[in-house]
């Protein structure tokens, strides 16, 4: 018998699907969730297995690990070895590039997408004093909080969203940036003084998403999995990966993605992509926005456009853009435009639905 039969053999019988996690509070929370929803659609269980990847172990800045995928290629390397059965992924840190012998067998529905404000005592961000300590280890959210003119201090902050809490509680910081999912998932939104919304800090492409990952030879495992799937929530995931994709970049740039369902022009389904793209010191901030069917080429078109018009510079840390370098590009399903942040407040055209 073939490693190939063994293994889905093995799969098809009766035995606990083996799912693969990281060991962090909020991965637990999540591959615990999946584990709950395929026992009551299959009746099957599964077992959690964790898995340390090279992220969990370092306080380094995210960017600068040296390496994409940095939390999910060892429990990639684990599930191709036939160690686990399945994975799960945070969709935001699941790099673009597929993987021969693997594939996404579901994107299950999609939690808030939204950054929240966690500012103990506190209202909005509008509201958070002008200079404010914020704790981060997200160069978008940097870039971005840096744009809103506020002056605010970034304070690089790695470590599990308690481990994050706690330095707010010590006085470490003023205020934190989280993602509503996250918190969501781990019971924790009394913390959340306000979401933000994806005008001021556009999410992170595929946010609040999560991605469970098999093996392509392992079509009985596949089928299970793919019950959890939801196409609105897969709609929006790999278009918003399209637009990652496009950049050519991992996921620790500062650049950020939405998708939301929304007709085209003649009333048929279709999802209206809005994208930024902004300088690491928050000076410029390019946005834009495009409507078509849903899927990888969507967001790729997207990407495209603002590279053309100066995202690609910023992605390089090239100096920001003169005081006369008001842009307009329009077309038919589609909007894009540049904002020279530290002069004026940007102008926003994004609508969310969240």
């Amino acid at each position: 018998m073939t490693a190939t039969t063994a293994r889905a053999t093995v799969s098809g019988s009766h035995r606990s699907l083996r799912l693969g996690t990281r060991g962090s509070p909020l991965a637990l929370a999540q591959a615990g969730q999946i584990a709950r929803r395929l026992q009551e659609r299959s009746g099957r269980p599964a077992v959690l297995v964790t898995v340390a990847t090279p992220g969990d172990g370092s306080t380094a800045p995210i960017e600068r690990l040296g390496t994409t995928g940095v939390f999910t290629s060892t429990l990639r390397e684990a599930l191709l070895r036939g160690d686990v059965d399945l994975v799960v992924h945070s969709g935001k840190d699941l790099p673009t590039a597929p993987v021969p012998g693997l594939q996404i067998a579901a994107f299950p529905a999609r939690e808030d997408p939204r950054d929240a404000l966690i500012w103990p005592g506190g209202t909005s961000l509008d509201a958070l004093p002008s200079g404010a300590r914020i704790g981060t280890g997200s160069p978008r959210r940097a870039a971005l909080l840096r744009a809103t003119g506020r002056q605010p201090q970034i304070v690089a902050m790695r470590g599990n969203v308690g481990t994050r809490l706690r330095k707010l509680a010590e006085g470490e910081v003023d205020a934190l940036v989280l993602a509503m999912a996250g918190l969501s998932r781990l019971g924790m939104l009394h913390a959340v003084a306000s979401p933000l919304d994806p005008s001021v800090l556009m999410p992170a492409p595929a946010q609040g998403v999560l991605a469970v990952e098999c093996r392509s030879d392992d079509p009985a495992t596949a089928a299970e999995v793919s019950a959890l799937d939801h196409a609105p929530t897969r709609a929006a995931a790999t278009t918003e990966r399209g637009f990652l994709a496009g950049l050519g970049t991992g996921c620790s740039v500062p650049a950020g993605a939405l998708a939301v369902a929304a007709p085209g022009p003649g009333g048929e389904p279709a999802v209206r992509v809005s994208g930024v793209i902004a300088a690491a010191d928050g000076s410029t901030v390019i946005r834009g926005r495009v409507t078509g069917p849903a899927g990888d080429p969507l967001g790729r078109q997207l990407a495209r456009i603002l590279l053309q018009h100066g995202g690609t510079a910023l992605l390089d840390q090239a100096p920001a853009a003169p005081a006369d370098s008001e842009l307009s590009y329009r077309r038919f399903s589609g909007w894009f435009e540049r904002d020279d942040a530290w002069r004026r407040p940007p102008r926003v055209r994004c609508q969310s639905r969240w």
